[in-house]
């Protein structure tokens, strides 16, 4: 790397400029408190509609409104929290953003241990948590450019792109047994507790953060959120890479609103099952992450980007094809298909982001690429309670399925088919 700005902004002490980062105390230290927070994550995102489905009987459209409840708020507040969190420290935020995700997870199977649990709790939230995850998202991915060197990124985001795909390898599992053991509500006391794990884990680190630069007299908060908006709809390459993840998600949330539904009362799988069957799944997203950098190096950390969309997740239409009996493995295998091409995409296109944008942007960047394509999420996932309930859930699936592998057509046709390597990164000032 030819320039010493990247190396001035890592204000750590223990970085030992080794090949790996196992030895690089501050991030290690993050990647554990992610690991043990995705993992609890895990267990909500199969406990949650488990809630609602069994313990509440609800209809599929209301399952369909509670999984959009759980990603609204990146539609309604992340623009504005990237504004904040480049203004602010990133390390606080994280700590209060889990504080509060402990109090709200941990409400479901306080007041389910009294019998009191209803829908507009569990929307309700639904909307709190997601909020505080969009504030600590941004924060993160933010927070590891100041924590890891450029050239040492892409197998930071792979470490930690892993660790999100064995959580949701084993969280369902261990979700399953949870539920089996202590009901859905009570298992997801496990999320509440994985909260407090994570903010020990972010006091734990010593690395001073950069303080954010000081700004204009005259910007205003809209005028900061126009920038990043800006930014990222200018680039030639970052415009398109949100287009196809805003596409993908869309359906995605159509097939995520489904495929609780889809298991029981269409494959008739047992619930206690529901969480094997998630987890087989999330075998490809472990294999994804792992192989995520030397595919990249491989195929060229540009060119990965399409192929990962176009190629690797062709197979996950299959799981739309699944029926009962030992034809339900066609579900994982299918869904496994996606996490593993889902998990060699968001590296690329992390890494490439984190290269193109300049440090005192990054904030506002990951606020305005996460408002655009999360903020697809919860339409799909009211698209797909929609169209679950006129034209069948099955149906449903297959254009789920197909739509999200078709969004890779945007990065085929975009600058990223010349390319077969990412820049240099940025370190210039923002326009």
């Amino acid at each position: 790397m030819s320039g010493t700005a990247d190396e001035l902004r890592y204000t750590g002490t223990d970085f030992d400029g080794g090949p790996n980062l196992w030895r690089q105390r501050d991030f290690v230290l993050l990647w554990s408190g992610q690991a043990v927070s995705e993992m609890g994550s895990a267990v909500t995102q199969l406990a949650l509609p488990l809630v609602a489905v069994v313990a509440l009987k609800a209809s599929t459209f209301q399952v369909g409104l509670l999984t959009a409840a759980t990603t609204v708020a990146f539609a309604v507040i992340a623009l504005p929290a990237g504004a904040w969190v480049d203004r602010g420290s990133k390390r606080a935020i994280m700590i209060a953003c889990d504080l509060l995700r402990l109090l709200i997870i941990g409400s479901i199977p306080v007041v389910g241990a009294f019998g009191g649990l209803t829908m507009a709790q569990l929307y309700a939230v639904a909307v709190a948590a997601g909020v505080c995850t969009v504030f600590f998202d941004v924060s993160y991915q933010s927070y590891v450019p100041s924590l890891v060197r450029a050239e040492y990124r892409i197998e930071a985001n792979g470490k930690l792109a892993t660790t999100q795909a064995f959580a949701q390898f084993g969280g369902p599992g261990l979700g399953g047994a949870l539920v089996a053991a202590f009901g859905a509500a009570g298992a997801l006391t496990a999320d509440a507790a994985s909260y407090a794990f994570s903010v020990a884990s972010i006091v734990g680190i010593r690395s001073r953060e950069e303080p954010p630069p000081a700004g204009r007299a005259e910007e205003t908060l809209l005028s900061r959120i126009a920038q990043g908006l800006r930014f990222v709809l200018r680039h030639p390459i970052l415009r398109k890479i949100v287009l196809c993840t805003a596409t993908a998600n869309l359906f995605n949330g159509m097939s995520a609103a489904l495929a609780t539904i889809f298991l029981i009362r269409v494959l008739h799988v047992r619930p206690a099952l529901i969480g094997l069957i998630v987890a087989g799944a999330a075998v490809g997203g472990v294999v994804g992450g792992a192989c995520a950098g030397r595919l990249a190096k491989r195929i060229g950390t540009a060119r990965v980007l399409w192929v990962s969309m176009l190629v690797l997740s062709a197979p996950q239409v299959v799981a739309a094809a699944a029926w009962r009996g030992w034809g339900v493995l066609l579900f994982p295998l299918g869904w496994g298909a996606a996490y593993f091409s889902a998990m060699v995409f968001n590296v690329a296109q992390l890494s490439y982001r984190q290269s193109v944008t300049p440090p005192e942007l990054m904030g506002r960047m990951n606020a305005a690429v996460r408002w655009i394509v999360w903020g697809t999420r919860p339409l799909g996932a009211l698209l797909g309670g929609v169209l679950g309930a006129q034209i069948g859930i099955r149906p449903t699936l297959w254009l789920a399925f197909a739509g999200s592998w078709a969004a890779g057509w945007f990065l085929f046709f975009s600058p990223l088919r010349r390319l077969r390597d990412t820049p240099a990164p940025a370190l210039g000032v923002a326009p």
